[in-house]
């Protein structure tokens, strides 16, 4: 799971945005994810379960698988515009982290197996030896049953479509499972770690207790295969069917939303930020506004009453100036006639300026 970090960091990159071109036509055999899966034995049930039970051992998750179940997740649940900056890995990781609050709990269910166990525990039945390959035998089944619907998945495409436009697009689908049930993988998963951990607990607690040549530790090739199998149960869920069980339970038909609680408290995170510094920007604006000087003024003038009486005064000058002017005239031109008309005549005609007729007048 270490190396999905990385091909989480390739799908960002622009090298796979060309690879995986969306307008790139091939045929379902031709990419890489047909040529894994799709062939004679993907046709035949039996064989198709052979193949997958020995695959699991060998490269259980390529990167071809986490790439096309990351793009059939995204294009199914969330939007192919997120195909870039979702990361598919750190979804797993918090949902594995949500799965083992199930597996490290103890069900009524179990300690009743336990009581049985104790029960048939018969002197030559030799039980925990036995009980020892259950474990073994549930983490290969379902090993290859995830392995069984990854194939699956890319035979339904092959049978869907004649041509694959960009990254093969698998359909996540609740049949493909045991009882079309995906958290039952889980319940078997719980059950086989449980069995385990309480074989090789118990074996400790009777050699702690009893000591090496106790009557449980009759013979020694059973002790070490009891030792055998219980480690290698162990390292073999690790490694093989929990990675498997990460990646192919995601290809259920509903999203486990308790998962990406933390990315969207994230996103609501971030909304609020913005919201408060867009709010804090715009009263930097109005404060500026509110300081700056506005003339304040009226678009219809006011016809109040000493606006009127001074303009009637106005005009009343106006029309005075202009009678006065037109008076000054008229005796200018009968001064001028008298002139004439007198030859120069006495002083009184020609000492009889317009400005005594304007002060009498």
């Amino acid at each position: 799971m270490r190396r999905w970090k990385k091909w989480e960091r390739e799908t960002r990159t622009t090298e796979y945005q060309v690879a995986n071109d969306p307008n790139r036509f091939r045929f379902p055999r031709q990419t890489t994810f047909g040529r894994r899966h799709v062939n004679i034995c993907t046709e035949v049930s039996f064989l198709l379960w052979i193949r997958c039970f020995f695959r699991q051992f060998f490269s259980s998750v390529a990167k071809v698988d986490y790439l096309t179940l990351r793009h059939g997740f995204i294009s199914t649940h969330l939007s192919t515009q997120n195909n870039g900056s979702f990361d598919f890995q750190k979804y797993i990781q918090r949902s594995l982290d949500e799965d083992f609050k199930e597996v490290v709990g103890i069900s009524p269910l179990m300690w009743f197996l336990v009581v049985i166990f104790m029960l048939v525990d018969v002197h030559g039945w030799h039980m925990y030896l036995w009980v020892s390959y259950i474990p073994l035998l549930l983490v290969v089944v379902l090993g290859a049953k995830l392995e069984v619907i990854v194939a699956r998945m890319a035979l339904e495409i092959k049978n869907k479509n004649s041509v694959v436009v960009g990254i093969p697009l698998v359909q996540p689908n609740d049949n493909l499972f045991w009882f079309s049930h995906p958290k039952f993988v889980l319940t078997v998963i719980h059950y086989t770690l449980f069995i385990n951990a309480f074989e090789l607990a118990f074996f400790i607690w009777v050699t702690i207790q009893f000591g090496v040549h106790s009557c449980y530790h009759e013979y020694t090739v059973i002790i070490v295969t009891r030792i055998f199998l219980a480690v290698t149960v162990q390292v073999m869920c690790s490694y093989i069917t929990l990675p498997l069980y990460a990646l192919v339970t995601q290809m259920g038909s509903q999203l486990k939303s308790r998962a990406l609680e933390e990315q969207i408290a994230d996103i609501i995170k971030q909304w609020h930020a913005e919201v408060r510094e867009r709010r804090k920007m715009q009263g930097l604006g109005r404060s500026q506004v509110s300081q700056t000087p506005r003339t304040s003024f009226s678009p219809r003038p006011s016809l109040s009453t000493s606006s009127i009486s001074d303009k009637k005064v106005e005009i009343t000058q106006e029309e005075e100036g202009d009678d006065n002017t037109e008076n000054v005239h008229d005796l200018e031109e009968h001064g001028d006639h008298s002139n004439i008309e007198g030859g120069g005549g006495s002083s009184r005609g020609a000492s009889w300026s317009p400005s005594v007729h304007m002060g009498t007048f």
